[in-house]
């Protein structure tokens, strides 16, 4: 029931909201997977023509970004502009390679991970990949218009896991609202 102090918007019922997952299975060592394709076909599937679409990482070590697509790729399939992107962060922020060289983990981090979780002590070397996660971000928000992302001419949509230290299986959440 509304009461009278509740704003009221006329004309408008409540806005559909759309969520679905995209599993990642990321191997050892800094990865990108173009998701676009899978967000469009969620899109597609949600229905909703016009609202926002957000692309989220729930991983502290992960990031989604919207680059372009530079037709092109190195040895490791990682695509040029991206690969860009990670040497100038490794020129800011080092790969961690040994405990001690970041504050974190610390010791007492690294036994609880250990002792809760059964971590090994070098997956704890994993500070360099929280730190670009929070400077790249770990979501994406995109007008859709019509039933289409507006993603411009060469967007693509990415997601980044820059954990270096294992494989590990990812979610990415996408997120509809119209």
């Amino acid at each position: 029931m509304r009461t009278a102090k509740e704003p009221q918007i006329k004309g408008v019922g409540r806005m559909p909201v759309f969520h679905k997952t995209i599993p990642v299975n990321s191997p050892h060592g800094i990865y990108f997977e173009d998701v676009t394709d899978k967000v469009a076909s969620i899109v597609t599937e949600a229905g909703i023509k016009d609202g926002i679409v957000v692309v989220f990482s729930q991983h502290t070590s992960c990031s989604v970004l919207i680059q372009e697509d530079s037709e092109g790729e190195t040895y490791a399939k990682i695509p040029l502009i991206l690969q860009d992107t990670i040497n100038c962060l490794e020129k800011i922020i080092p790969d961690c390679k040994y405990e001690g060289q970041y504050l974190h983990p610390g010791p007492y981090h690294t036994s609880q991970a250990f002792e809760l979780r059964g971590e090994l002590n070098a997956w704890c070397l994993n500070t360099d990949g929280h730190i670009r996660s929070s400077l790249l971000g770990r979501s994406e928000s995109i007008p859709l218009l019509d039933g289409k992302m507006t993603l411009g001419e060469f967007g693509r949509i990415y997601f980044a896991d820059l954990d270096q230290t294992r494989p590990r299986e990812r979610t990415v959440r996408v997120q509809i609202v119209g």
